[in-house]
């Protein structure tokens, strides 16, 4: 199942896509009862049909089955006002964990050694179409990197590595905006370190969607193909096969940190093809592969940006030099 959010009169809704339809859940509700009591919360609010999937999501799938009948429950995805598919409020993200992308950049000492942590939260999160901010008070070197995020779906702390498939909700798609000037520092002996806080946080530093599809839908996480294309030009191709770190070790890394709770997102790292790879002033060193076409510099205003993992779909957002929400 896929899972979305989209607007009705300025309030969030849920709805399931279905190829290019959407069924709205709350509309479906209105024309044929399915869930009854505080459960109904959980129509027009991602993390609450999370915490409530064990109980609704039997009586869910079949009025989905059945909205056919309720031609007032479906409409065309063209036509709904689509957002992120949830606000997290907590993104735990995992760096350097393709070592195609660390062949291509200045690395930290943990590099390729254990996960490098750093978090994002709800405050980034933007949706499918909608606008990524170039403010050039914060950067001029605006970089993206399509990733794949994990949503958790059970609580958990210290979850064992053979256990955490259990804590997983589903899967969506970050674009783990970067700005590499203020991620990037280089010391006067020519070495590089990094800051991660204002290179990684930042408004529409997460653009996320364009739906949550779930684990049951997406039965081997580490067999999915993942790409990302700057107007048009491939500049990401891979696997997610070729993670350091799986997903599983990823949730358990994690848990170890902190009390795992429903609705918090891990991303899992990119592969190779930023442009960073191509900026030699930060380190860069490209290692792209046959099909990849080289970035020519960062992220301008105007710039088409498109992160497709299989399994899940294709999120895309333009480039919008010192928009303002």
């Amino acid at each position: 199942m896929k899972i979305i959010n989209f607007l009705v009169n300025g309030h969030t809704r849920v709805g399931v896509l279905e190829g290019d339809t959407v069924v709205d859940l709350v509309a479906l509700q209105e024309a044929a009862p399915f869930v009854a009591g505080a459960q109904q919360a959980a129509l027009g609010n991602t993390i609450e049909l999370i915490r409530a999937w064990g109980d609704i999501q039997p009586r869910l799938k079949a009025a989905v089955a059945q909205s056919a009948s309720v031609p007032a429950s479906r409409k065309p995805l063209a036509s709904v006002d689509l957002q992120a598919p949830m606000v997290p409020s907590t993104i735990l993200c995992s760096g350097s964990n393709y070592l195609s992308h660390n062949q291509e950049k200045a690395n930290a000492d943990i590099s390729g050694k254990e996960p490098e942590f750093f978090i994002k939260t709800g405050d980034c999160v933007v949706g499918h179409g909608q606008p990524v901010i170039l403010d050039r008070v914060l950067t001029n070197k605006l970089d993206g990197e399509v990733e794949l995020a994990v949503v958790i779906g059970k609580a958990g702390r210290h979850i064992a590595v053979e256990d955490a498939l259990d804590h997983v909700f589903g899967y969506t798609i970050v674009n783990d905006m970067t700005a590499r000037d203020r991620q990037v520092r280089k010391r006067p002996d020519g070495s590089y370190w990094y800051e991660l806080g204002r290179g990684k946080f930042f408004d529409s530093g997460a653009p996320m969607g364009p739906c949550i599809t779930t684990r049951d839908e997406i039965p081997d996480a580490q067999q999915l193909m993942v790409k990302s294309w700057v107007n048009g030009d491939l500049r990401q191709i891979s696997s997610t096969s070729q993670m350091i770190w799986t997903v599983a070790q990823l949730v358990h890394f994690f848990s170890i940190n902190v009390t795992l709770r429903p609705g918090m997102v891990i991303i899992t790292g990119t592969p190779s093809g930023t442009a960073w790879s191509c900026d030699p002033e930060l380190g860069g060193k490209w290692a792209g592969t046959d099909g990849m076409v080289r970035a020519t510099g960062y992220l301008k205003d105007g710039d088409e940006i498109v992160c497709e993992i299989s399994g899940i779909g294709r999120l895309s957002n333009r480039v919008v030099e010192n928009a303002r929400r």
